[in-house]
């Protein structure tokens, strides 16, 4: 076995074996497809001959067991059996489990995932906050989903483009940049430059103070919308201004990321700004190739199926009336950027839902531009809201929307006090109480999230995130804690791979469940969808926990090689978790 070499799934070889007994005995029905799924009755049941019997205008009993007849003998099937009207309930071997269990241990991290070497290069848009305005709640989502969908993308064999389209640019910025210019001391802080707190609080403070004044003072207003016209021409006084809100955010921007436990670095931050010299050409291709068009005076783009409460066609707008440009020029420019000069395949937006119909329109933009086309493809991960207890859109008492850096600070005490009140038992240091109060804390924010369907709003509930009980993150967390323990327990029995031993249903139960965790990730990238991972190492950390109470470890009554394999069991799982978890961006304490 290589280092890293991918380990066919017990169904995966099972399929095949059914669809060539399927061809030899019944050859006039072509390739066919068993059908192959899990099954309360057996291992795994195949329906597909039903349809093929309708085909074949035959009884579909009969055909089944001609294919039953037809397959070779194997280590594979322990029975076959066909039960109904052609079903086939197939059971398979201890020793196959065990065996194929074993070669995922021996792959090191990859536990036996293949990595797509043919897979392409996809740009990943996520995580946008805006410059010299805070983090919010809102954020969250698109932070989370797209640094789960990165890691996941990237260890099935993707090479991944992150992006970070952050808002630095707009009218805004002419008020703010002239406000520092009269007051050129109003970005100083007493923080270091690692400082966010104080960088956020400074940019606060500014930003409130200009906007006082831009409301009461025409001159002041006169001034700031000349100032915006000197950005826009690139005036170097200006520019300069405008890069020191930059650099301050970004000391903000990152000082979140790393309570978020998310890695952001420089190169993969290109906000609107980064477009800019590239928008008239966009806007003059879609004018001359007749993809858009001018209506009232505005560059436009029309779709038969987007109209109005009228009955009006709704257009995109690219350029304005006014000859500024629209969010429109900015996506699409992007577009042109990512696909001719990045050279993605996939562009991946993870932008909330109610932004769906701005994006169905960019993308049918590109494609009648010919940007993207069926080689090139773009999709929105979309996200629904953060919604309170009450059911409605998360706020503050006061009505304020959340300050995401307040909500993540909570989220870490509560899970601190949860940790530290076990901590005794286990024998927890503070350094250790800190530390897994952090990684319980963000983790069950971050689980939260990712564990509902990105599109349906999701109720944040803290008193639940940071349980022990149900399906969160700290359970998960909690499962393989105690693993490690019984490693730690354990002594000179190490996890070994006993495949001639016969296992409980229990054991063959949590190991076949083992052995789905590379077609659930293959799944998992292929649909954009991170809640099915949250999904499978919930219920693999449940049937972990069923395991354990029905199959004690280190008994002093049991064999050696029952220890040894049990071990193994136990080691796997610990592996599995710790890497799914990490691929969801949540950490996993050795003890907790």
């Amino acid at each position: 076995m290589p280092e890293h070499g991918s380990v066919t799934s017990l169904a995966s070889t099972l399929q095949q074996q059914l669809a060539d007994a399927l061809t030899a005995a019944l050859p006039d029905a072509g390739t066919a497809d068993p059908l192959l799924r899990r099954s309360d009755r057996a291992d795994f049941q195949a329906n597909g001959i039903l349809a093929l019997a309708k085909k074949l205008k035959g009884n579909p009993r009969e055909l089944a067991a001609r294919v039953t007849d037809a397959l070779p003998a194997s280590e594979l099937i322990k029975d076959i059996e066909v039960s109904g009207p052609g079903f086939l309930n197939v059971t398979l071997t201890d020793r196959a489990i065990t065996a194929t269990l074993a070669a995922r241990a021996a792959d090191g991290d990859r536990l036996g995932v293949p990595a797509n070497e043919a897979a392409g290069t996809t740009v990943v848009d996520y995580a946008q906050p805006n410059v010299a305005k805070e983090m919010h709640v809102g954020h969250l989502r698109s932070a989370v989903i797209g640094d789960a969908m990165v890691r996941i993308l990237e260890f099935t064999g993707e090479s991944v483009v992150r992006r970070h389209h952050i808002g630095d640019w707009g009218t805004q910025f002419g008020m703010l940049i002239q406000y520092l210019v009269e007051h050129p001391h109003e970005l100083d802080h007493e923080g270091g430059k690692e400082d966010g707190e104080a960088a956020m609080s400074s940019l606060n403070r500014l930003y409130k103070a200009s906007r006082a004044l831009f409301d009461s003072d025409e001159e002041f207003k006169a001034r700031s919308r000349d100032r915006v016209v000197a950005l826009q021409a690139g005036d170097a006084e200006t520019l300069a201004m405008w890069q020191r809100f930059v650099d301050e955010s970004k000391i903000y921007f990152y000082s979140v990321f790393d309570k978020l436990d998310m890695e952001i670095s420089d190169p993969d931050i290109v906000g609107e700004s980064g477009y800019n010299d590239m928008l008239e050409e966009t806007c003059r291709i879609l004018e001359e190739t007749g993809v858009a068009v001018r209506s009232e005076g505005a560059l436009c783009v029309f779709f038969d199926d987007v109209l109005g409460p009228d009955g009006n066609k709704v257009p995109l707008i690219v350029k304005k009336t006014n000859g500024g440009y629209g969010y429109a020029a900015t996506d699409l420019s992007a577009i042109r950027d990512r696909v001719q000069g990045l050279k993605a395949d996939t562009l991946l937006y993870v932008v909330d839902a109610r932004q769906s119909l701005h994006f169905k329109m960019v993308f049918e933009t590109a494609r009648r531009a010919g940007w993207l086309n069926d080689d090139v493809k773009a999709h929105q991960l979309a996200f629904g809201t953060v919604l309170g207890k009450d059911g409605k859109p998360f706020k503050t008492r006061e009505g304020v929307t959340v300050r995401l850096q307040d909500l993540l600070d909570e989220a870490v005490e509560r899970a601190t006090a949860v940790v530290r009140g076990k901590a005794e038992k286990v024998g927890l240091s503070e350094r250790e109480i800190v530390e897994n109060g952090r990684y319980v804390g963000v983790g069950a924010v971050k689980y939260a999230d990712l564990s509902t369907s990105a599109v349906r709003d999701y109720k944040f509930d803290l008193d639940q995130m940071v349980s022990l009980n149900g399906d969160t993150s700290v359970y998960l967390q909690y499962a393989y804690a105690r693993i490690q323990s019984i490693l730690r327990k354990a002594g000179d029995a190490k996890p070994v791979a006993h495949p001639e031993l016969e296992l409980a249903p229990a054991e063959r139960t949590l190991g076949l469940h083992l052995d789905q965790f590379g077609e659930v990730l293959a799944e998992v990238a292929a649909q954009y969808e991170p809640h099915k991972l949250a999904a499978y190492l919930y219920q693999l950390a449940s049937l972990y926990t069923t395991f354990y109470d029905q199959c004690h470890v280190l008994s002093e009554d049991n064999p050696a090689e029952l220890v040894e394999n049990r071990l193994f069991l136990c080691d796997l799982t610990a592996r599995t978790l710790h890497r799914g978890m990490a691929l969801l961006g949540i950490r996993t304490p050795e003890r907790l």
